[in-house]
């Protein structure tokens, strides 16, 4: 029973879904397709190679699924469902076929540290079966599509409200910045490591543009774009108060907030930061330094090594 526990929150979230009036048959055909597309993009080739690196290709492919439904089936107003199907599908494709062109070039032959990392997180903790551990994380990763990921794009597409409230606006104006903000540490990195490869300099530590302010400026940015999308569906949330009871609604409140919540635990602790640092620390000599300078998560001044003495 301990492997299957982390599946337990997300089946809740779904059962949440398809308890509701107002969102059951989208979280039914979501679940359902996000249950197919990982069995089939994720849980076999897991099984065929024993490594989890499918899993960037299946989960941003799955929020390109929540946009599409969202989209297409969501009976909000046209405008607001299109925005928010739009940024899902934004999102989702960007990921993906990142994902997608690391298959085709091969890197996808060598597992991933984040993954090599649960690996040795699960050994410690008793989870010998390394092949049932790696299809139960594939599973709550689906099931995060069919559940809390899902319910941003679900409450914001079922607003019929033709006015636009300032949270919305708030909430899209965050979803672009941080999209944008992602975008750009991403290529400065890329950037960096090919002018490093150029000067014939390995294992350099990037700690320029936004990487100077933050370790992982991609990863706050991400949760960030899930943040703007939650502030998005607070007025959509409210708009729902009458249309089911009132603890179905309180717990799609909660629902949002554990999609933040969710987000920000697994960018930071699961496949996020703390891995990535693990294998820093050993193969770039000045990593630890750039520890002690920059944050880890949140952007922020550049500290002083005398600080640290």
């Amino acid at each position: 029973m301990n492997y299957f526990t982390p599946l337990l929150p997300f089946i809740a979230g779904w059962a949440l879904l398809l308890a509701t009036d107002v969102f059951a048959t989208i979280g039914l055909y979501n679940g359902l397709l996000q249950l197919v597309l990982f069995g089939l993009v994720v849980c076999i080739p897991i099984w065929k190679t024993h490594r989890m690196s499918y899993v960037d290709i299946g989960w941003p492919l799955g929020l390109t699924v929540i946009g599409a439904l969202t989209w297409l089936l969501s009976e909000g107003d046209p405008l607001r469902t299109a925005l928010v199907g739009i940024a899902y599908l934004t999102v989702g494709s960007r990921m993906g076929f990142g994902a997608l062109k690391l298959w085709s070039t091969g890197r996808l032959k060598q597992e991933f540290p984040r993954y090599e990392y649960q690996k040795r997180r699960w050994i410690a903790s008793g989870k010998t079966n390394t092949q049932l551990a790696m299809q139960v994380d594939a599973l709550w990763q689906g099931l995060a599509n069919a559940s809390f990921l899902a319910m941003p794009a679900f409450v914001i597409g079922s607003n019929p409200n033709q006015s636009f409230h300032f949270l919305e606006i708030a909430g899209m104006l965050i979803w672009i910045g941080a999209f944008a903000m992602e975008s750009i540490a991403d290529t400065q990195k890329l950037t960096f490591l090919r002018a490093m490869k150029k000067a014939g300099m390995k294992n350099k530590v990037c700690n320029v543009g936004l990487w100077k302010y933050s370790r992982h400026p991609n990863y706050f940015a991400e949760w960030m774009v899930w943040n703007g999308l939650i502030i998005a569906a607070v007025p959509s949330l409210m708009a729902l108060y009458d249309r089911e009871s009132f603890i179905i609604w309180l717990a799609l409140g909660a629902g949002l907030l554990m999609a933040s919540w969710k987000m920000y635990a697994t960018l930071v602790y699961g496949t996020g930061a703390e891995p990535s640092e693990y294998y820093s620390v050993h193969k770039r000599p000045e990593y630890r330094a750039y520890q002690k300078t920059t944050n880890q998560f949140f952007p922020g001044p550049v500290k002083s090594l005398a600080e640290h003495t």
